[in-house]
């Protein structure tokens, strides 16, 4: 009775595939095979923006089958018991630099930015990236079951980013999320500047910066008449030369390849905004977003999500005027699309805590969050933002079985994830330990239960 959700499911996924640029590099991941899973009486949020009490949550053939209340109980299934529990799909984080920075912090794992260039669209983060990263499976002790791995912020386009499952594999690509698209990383502000100023080259001002971006552009655009028009004919005659910095700066143009700008400032937010509107293309979120709050009519209005931190600010200039406010007033126009991300080993291990703090924020001035609202922050925003909304971000019937068992409430400090779904299997057990992944680069190292 379930099949044609699942053919649903799968058609969406090869088409969001078929759109996008040929990958040379193509996933080869695939789900853990299990049986059916019944999580029973349990407070669940669906990620978006409904709480279900005393519900019971249906997998199977690593699927969401059904969610509600007194739901049979298929045959061999597994049963687990909610009561007490909190159930939520599983946290995605859009900004993270897992594997491409990877513990331990030493020049052979810095392999984040490629400082050669201000323009280096060429790069892939995930051909630097190495699934032996400890920082995979504390995440996963979060509750982080995806994530996108980006370059660093140094250049103008620092190169694209992959998305990927948290499972513990040999090469990235086992990691992959299939079908899912590219982001491209591009970086405003100070980070251009001083790395390149302060090597006396340019750009070395903020007006080096812009002309930077319309100088790649303005190629890229060049770069994708001469190949659209190869294309339209019957290819008769020599192909233009390929060039992988336009290849990408081309799927960017074509809407293929989504956008993800590194950008503090809300009037320089507003010049990346009229900038894209010169070129045609669309952002998909600004990252770090400090001053997000002051223009976040307009981002909703322009269907832009913000990537924020809770509470960082100050530790540089352009990050002086932000407020512990900045994400619940991002969430509030319609349409809003705020995100809790991390840019950090450490802080993606407790993104649901983070959430919790912009709560308690909004709570001081008046604002109430409920959980249900919440938890878009972790789950169905960054899916949004990463364009894999269709098959994971939130618990609907068709799709990915990624789901996290909590404790308690998720937005408490006493918070733990005690079960990690992915695709419908258990791939973290915070009582099992052989359900607690470790990378090859911590065998033989102790760990404390």
């Amino acid at each position: 009775m379930f099949r044609p959700l699942l053919v649903a499911a799968l058609a969406a996924l090869t088409a969001t595939a078929s759109a996008a640029q040929p990958d040379p590099y193509p996933s080869t991941y695939r789900a853990i095979a299990s049986g059916p899973v019944l999580i029973q009486n349990a407070t669940v949020l669906t990620g978006s923006g409904e709480r279900l009490d005393e519900a019971d949550v249906l997998m199977s053939d690593g699927r969401i089958v059904a969610i509600g209340r007194d739901l049979e109980v298929p045959a061999n299934a597994q049963i687990i018991d909610g009561h007490g529990k909190w159930v939520t799909p599983g946290i995605i984080d859009v900004h993270s630099h897992l594997g491409v920075y990877a513990s331990p912090g030493v020049n052979a794992s810095s392999d984040g930015n490629e400082m050669t260039s201000p323009v280096t669209a060429q790069v892939w983060a995930e051909h630097a990236l190495w699934p032996q990263d400890p920082g995979f499976s504390t995440a996963l002790a979060g509750g982080v079951t995806s994530m996108q791995i980006l370059p660093g912020s140094a250049n103008l386009i620092g190169g694209r980013g992959v998305t990927i499952k948290n499972v513990a594999a040999t090469t990235y690509q086992a990691m992959k999320f299939p079908g899912a698209p590219w982001g491209l990383k591009m970086a405003c502000g100070e980070n251009p500047k001083r790395v390149y100023g302060g090597k006396g080259g340019s750009p070395m001002t903020r007006m080096g910066n812009v002309a930077g971006y319309r100088a790649a552009f303005l190629e890229a655009q060049n770069y994708r008449r001469a190949w659209d028009k190869y294309d339209s004919s019957d290819r008769s005659g020599d192909p233009p030369t390929r060039d992988l910095r336009m290849e990408t700066l081309r799927g960017v143009l074509k809407g293929e390849i989504l956008v993800h700008i590194h950008c503090y400032r809300a009037d320089e937010m507003a010049i990346m905004l009229d900038l894209a509107k010169e070129f045609g293309f669309h952002i998909a979120a600004f990252h770090h977003g400090v001053e997000a709050y002051k223009l976040a009519d307009r981002l909703a209005a322009e269907n832009v999500c913000g990537a924020l931190w809770a509470d960082w600010w100050g530790f540089k200039m352009e990050s002086l005027d932000g407020i512990k406010e900045n994400i619940a007033l991002v969430d509030r126009p319609a349409n809003g699309c705020a995100i809790v991300h991390s840019d950090s080993a450490e802080g993606i291990q407790r993104l649901n805590q983070e959430a919790a703090k912009v709560m308690a924020s909004a709570h001081r001035v008046g604002i109430e969050i409920p959980p249900e609202r919440a938890i878009r922050w972790l789950t169905s925003n960054p899916a949004r933002a990463l364009g894999i909304e269709a098959q994971t971000g939130s618990l609907a019937p068709g799709k990915m079985a990624d789901v996290v068992v909590w404790n308690g409430t998720p937005f408490s400090v006493y918070a733990h994830a005690e079960k990690v779904f992915i695709d419908g299997a258990l791939m973290y057990d915070r009582f099992d330990r052989s359900r607690q992944p470790r990378s090859d680069f911590m065998l033989g190292q102790e760990v404390s239960p």
